[in-house]
């Protein structure tokens, strides 16, 4: 009973501390300059489940897309409109080309490494945001997740008292520093938090705002969907400024 009483101490603290460390709502601010014409978007993170489906969605609305990717085999997207640039987000320097002919970045930042610090999220970001500053890129749309900001708790008891605690604690800690990054840059930006991310055909249709998501249960969310989403922010001001909770 006692390590039971522990760990759902430490399971409320977690929540409260990612709360506290994430990005925390602010008025919403007007861009620099208006929002960039439809042209060339670049993809960060291209080769994971919502990277694709960024790049996918973003041919498909007659864009330009630059997917800037570690291993350009993992891809498997060819088009005449596509141009693949080998490059590490954690290497400053192999982020020039990719960035510099981008009207607007789309992060969608990713890793498989759960169960130990990192800051490759943050880091990278960082890098982007650097790069982006550096050749006059304003326009920066970046994935985060529900569960932490002021989405603290919304993702459901599953992830507040199961999966955040004990397999994603150093990663979403990450994201909290990954959103202080974004919102501390001069860029003009916009935070997209999805619900639990599934693969399979988009509905179309989804829940946005700062009050989405559930404390009890896992709302959910397809990589299609938040990529449809976050391709609006490129030219919308609408939500420049703040982050933004997407689901089901």
């Amino acid at each position: 009973m006692t390590i039971l009483l522990l760990f759902l101490l430490y399971s409320i603290v977690l929540s409260v501390a990612l709360g506290r460390a994430g990005y925390r709502a602010r008025p919403a601010r007007s861009a620099n300059a208006p929002g960039p014409a439809l042209g060339r978007v670049l993809v960060v993170g291209a080769t994971g489940g919502t990277g694709r489906e960024l790049v996918a969605r973003a041919l498909d609305r007659g864009l330009e897309v630059t997917a800037l990717v570690r291993d350009p085999a993992r891809l498997g997207i060819e088009h005449p409109r596509l141009r693949v640039v080998r490059g590490d987000v954690l290497d400053p320097a192999s982020l020039e080309d990719a960035v510099r002919d981008a009207g607007a970045v789309l992060c969608a930042l990713g890793h498989r490494r759960y169960f130990g610090p990192s800051r490759i999220l943050s880091a990278g970001t960082r890098n982007i945001v650097g790069a982006m500053e550096r050749h006059g890129v304003r326009r920066l749309v970046c994935e985060t997740s529900l569960g932490i900001g002021d989405s603290a708790g919304r993702m459901g008891l599953l992830y507040t008292f199961f999966l955040l605690p004990v397999v994603l604690p150093f990663y979403f800690w990450d994201k909290t520093r990954q959103e202080q990054v974004v919102a501390a840059s001069g860029l003009d930006w916009a935070i997209v938090r999805p619900g639990a991310l599934v693969d399979g055909p988009g509905r179309g249709r989804w829940r946005h705002g700062a009050a989405v998501g559930s404390l009890l249960w896992t709302v959910r969310i397809a990589r299609a969907d938040v990529a449809e989403f976050m391709l609006d922010q490129v030219t919308s001001d609408e939500l420049l400024g703040t982050a933004t909770g997407v689901c089901w």
